[in-house]
Formats: structure tokens, C-alpha cells, sequence
């Protein structure tokens, strides 16, 4: 059973809306201060349209994963609405069921709100909740490994996950701490070896990283895939073959300009499905949550999972 805790609960449906409930998932360790006032703005805008909403306060770890299957394996059409970052968003697309009564929304309360800069949902609280309460939902894309595993925004293997294992060994999750993190990843990461397929071409890399985007940015403002759009259908896939270190100043100005697939290093493409295969296993981060031991095969899923923005 799911534990929720309602605030000022509407029973009324506005006509015309696409969902006959909304629920706000909201971590409840860090409901204090800044994030209690900004709950409260989107409440009072949610009120004042009328629209039908609960609270979730997530209480432990995976508390997030039980209400999204609770909400959207229960039948009736639900919108979740998580008040949160990346993680929390990629922890309920893997809970989710039901897409065709279900939807998605977000309000980013995270570091790096590296999808919602790609969707185009404002950080601003109450922009963000005045779109959920006048919007209707529209399809976006989403990444799917072949062992079910669901990816928003991006997923990789090379030194954007040696990035989040220095970020994670210092529990400093700011911003400024993904930046440092990966300066100091470009200095020491060695490259790795690896095969990639992508839509019947095939290549092999040493290089930096193996990637695959439906949105633009990582940690926090990183332009990986710059042409990336969530809603176009198609994934992008960044190769990064090896670059000295005399060269990397240059690749890493080109990068935060959003100007990487001028590099000559670099190998930039949209396909629908991609395979990287690696000399040994290696760990996978998607949208920043690290997995050992899954095999790197990708497709793009479009025209499932429908989304406010």
C-alpha cells in the first residue's frame, strides 16, 4: 500500500483536461526550506485550476518506484508529477506502466535538470507547474536497453561515468562538482576499447566515450549531443576517438560551446537502435544512475510515452 499524504484535495475535473488525477512525487528527506516554499507555489497554482492532486512523500529508497507502479498499474488515467532531478525521473520511466492512460510531467528541483533543459520545461517553479495545469500532453521519446532498462535523457559508458564516480565518492552532487569532476576526468581517464553499430554501420574506437542522447546535455549543462531533440525519433550517438592531451583543451572548448561534432576526434550520428560492445564488462550510467554488467544495446522508443511541456 502506498503511504501519500493529501493537500487540499480537489475532486472536481475540469473539462477538457487529459488526466483525472495528479501526483506529485516529492523526496521527502529534502522537503524543508526552499523545496517546502516551492511545493506550497505549485500547490497553490495546481488549486487554483482546479485540477484533482495528491502528495507523495517518498519516506526511503525506491519509495518513488513503489507509488509510480501503485499509481499507474491501478487503472484510471494519472499524471505523475515529479518535483525532483534527473535520478528521480529516471527511477519512475522504470516504474511506469500503462502508458496509454498514464502521463509524465516535471518540475526540476535537481542539480543538473539536464532533460528538462532539452523539453524545454522553465526551472522556474511556478512556470513549471502553471504548464502542467493548462497543457495537455504531448509524446516524447525515450531510451530502451535490451534488458527493459529506460533511459530519458542519456546514457554512456567511457569517462562521463568516471565523472559521476568522482562526484559520487565526494556525495557533493552540485553542480560545480560535476564541472571539476570532469576537468579532472580529462586529465587522467585512459580510453577504452570498444565496437559500435548503429543502424548497420559498424566501426571500432579507442576513445573517451560511448554515448547515446535523446536529450543535449549531461551534468548539468555538458552539450554532448547538441542536435539532440526528444521528440524527433531518432537517438544520437556520440564516438569520441582518442585525443592527446595537448588537443583536449581545444575538444573541451569546442564541447561547452555545444560545438563538438567539429572536432576531428569526434563522430556524431542519429539512428534508431545502437550496440556498443566493449573487450571487458564495464559500467553503464543512464540519466547519472550507474549499472554494472548490462549489455550496451539501445533502441529509441517513440510515440509511447506522452509528457507535459
Amino acid at each position: 500500500m502506498v503511504e501519500s499524504t493529501p493537500y487540499r484535495r480537489q475532486y472536481v475535473f475540469t473539462e477538457g483536461k487529459l488526466f483525472l488525477k495528479y501526483h506529485v512525487i516529492v523526496n521527502g528527506a529534502k522537503l524543508r526550506g526552499k523545496n517546502a516554499r516551492k511545493l506550497r507555489a505549485a500547490e497553490k497554482i495546481f488549486s487554483g485550476a482546479g485540477l484533482d492532486y495528491i502528495v507523495h512523500r517518498t519516506e526511503r529508497k525506491g519509495h518513488e518506484s513503489e507509488i509510480t507502479k501503485a499509481v499507474t498499474g491501478g487503472g484510471g488515467e494519472n499524471c505523475i508529477i515529479v518535483m525532483g532531478g534527473d535520478g528521480t525521473l529516471h527511477k519512475v520511466l522504470n516504474s511506469f506502466e500503462n502508458f496509454e492512460n498514464n502521463c509524465l510531467a516535471l518540475i526540476p528541483l535537481g542539480t543538473g535538470n539536464d532533460f528538462a533543459a532539452a523539453a524545454g520545461i522553465p526551472r522556474n517553479v511556478k512556470k513549471a507547474a502553471k504548464l502542467i495545469a493548462t497543457k495537455n500532453a504531448g509524446f516524447v521519446d525515450f531510451i530502451e536497453f535490451s534488458n527493459g532498462l529506460r533511459s530519458i535523457n542519456a546514457a554512456g559508458a567511457g569517462i562521463d561515468v568516471d565523472v559521476l564516480n568522482r562526484v559520487y565518492d565526494r556525495d557533493g552532487r552540485k553542480k560545480s562538482s560535476y564541472f571539476r569532476a570532469f576537468v579532472k576526468s580529462l586529465i587522467k581517464f585512459e580510453s577504452i576499447d570498444y565496437t559500435v553499430n548503429y543502424d548497420g554501420n559498424e566501426r571500432t574506437s579507442h576513445g573517451l566515450i560511448a554515448l547515446v542522447g535523446n536529450g543535449r546535455q549531461i551534468g548539468g549543462g555538458i552539450k554532448v549531443c547538441p542536435a539532440a531533440d526528444v521528440a524527433d525519433g531518432m537517438l544520437d550517438v556520440l564516438i569520441i576517438d582518442y585525443i592527446s592531451r595537448i588537443k583536449l583543451i581545444g575538444a573541451f572548448t569546442m564541447l561547452m560551446l555545444g560545438k563538438l561534432d567539429k572536432v576531428k576526434q569526434v563522430t556524431a550520428a542519429k539512428c534508431k537502435s545502437v550496440t556498443f560492445t566493449f573487450g571487458g564488462s564495464r559500467t553503464v550510467q543512464a540519466d547519472g544512475e550507474l549499472y554494472d554488467g548490462i549489455k550496451f544495446e539501445a533502441r529509441i522508443v517513440e510515440n509511447k510515452l506522452k509528457f507535459i511541456r
